[in-house]
């Protein structure tokens, strides 16, 4: 079975160098990207000085697999993750088994400037892949602007991470498009450096090793650049996969969708590339909307489902839309929870 690291050798959408820790961007970084023009070229020029954006964060726990009869794994866009103690609770009661975890921030004054994944992670005794998505030049959205005015990132990174309480064996990060966008279109304020990526892990199962894959598509984009992402994600995931089972979810942003429709092929093409390579979601997915308001009000219906689970080589049950609120019943983050358990065929 060949490493990640060799099979990402020469292309340039596969990173499978992992370190310890990522390294932080220096301050003389953040001044020289403030005042540089807003043009893909310095975009492309400044990305290439971070190690960050080259590297994934690969943290290891003690695992053991346990005797089962399928594994449960959940995705969840955690918008920034930084209600750690609900969250904590949210995973734990779900019963994930792997977490596809998106929207994570590391040293960002929005989520009390702590490595989210890593305190996430510890305390639910899981090994981690984290990867940056975005170094972050400001606060955040014109809300967390407002919220944080006066304070500082520590580090300035938001990303995508893999959880597991099972053996990770291999990790890679997957580039879904170029990069740039939030740079190039940054009169909301929201510069940021670094474009939209999945983590892929593989992990040893009681149903033998599997690849899982993060995933989190363009926001602010078409149905026509989603597909293109999802090809882009789909010839990455073939190359590492080779003939394991795959299941892959996140936030595909899948705004499109009409509520409660049973056939999303008929309204976003990635559902259709996704079921050419052999994938399923009919199972493994319960149909329900994953949006819901924050404290703050926002945002507000009509809401999508965004958040998907697919899979390959392996059978899926018990697809559950799990909300994502705390104790009180306040929302943690704007998306809901993912899950379904997977079994072999």
């Amino acid at each position: 079975m060949s490493n990640f690291s060799d099979l990402a050798t020469g292309d340039r959408n596969l990173v499978a160098v992992a370190v310890e820790a990522l390294a932080a961007p220096s301050a003389a970084f953040f001044d020289e990207a403030r005042a540089a023009a807003l043009t893909r070229a310095e975009h492309d020029r400044l990305a290439a000085t971070q190690p960050a954006l080259s590297t994934i964060e690969v943290v290891h726990a003690d695992s053991d697999i346990e005797a089962a009869s399928g594994i449960v794994v959940a995705a969840w866009n955690a918008e920034r993750l930084k209600y750690h103690a609900p969250s904590v609770e949210l995973v734990s009661q779900s019963g994930a088994d792997v977490l596809l975890l998106t929207e994570a921030d590391l040293g960002m004054a929005r989520a009390g400037n702590h490595h989210t994944v890593a305190d996430l992670a510890r305390d639910l005794g899981m090994s981690y892949v984290f990867g940056v998505e975005f170094i972050e030049l400001g606060l955040g959205d014109s809300r967390e602007r407002e919220w944080h005015k006066g304070e500082t990132n520590a580090v300035g990174f938001h990303g995508n991470a893999l959880l597991s309480r099972l053996p990770v064996t291999d990790a890679a990060l997957i580039r879904l498009d170029d990069g740039g966008n939030w740079w190039t279109d940054a009169k909301d304020g929201q510069g940021r450096i670094g474009g939209r990526m999945a983590i892929a892990a593989r992990i040893e199962t009681s149903l033998g090793p599997i690849l899982a894959v993060s995933v989190h598509l363009e926001s602010k984009t078409d149905i026509e650049d989603r597909a293109g992402q999802t090809r882009r994600l789909i010839a990455a995931v073939e190359k590492l996969a080779g003939n394991l089972p795959v299941v892959i979810g996140g936030d595909f942003n899948t705004n499109s969708l009409p509520a409660g429709t049973r056939e999303p092929e008929a309204h976003e093409p990635l559902f259709g590339l996704l079921a050419e390579a052999g994938y399923r979601w009919e199972a493994a997915n319960d149909f329900a909307l994953t949006q819901r308001t924050r404290p703050d009000g926002t945002p507000q219906p009509p809401f999508a489902r965004l958040d998907w689970l697919f899979t390959r080589g392996l059978t899926a049950s018990q697809a559950v839309t799990v909300p994502a609120v705390d104790a009180d019943g306040a929302a943690i983050s704007d998306h809901e929870l993912v899950k379904a358990r997977f079994s072999t065929l």
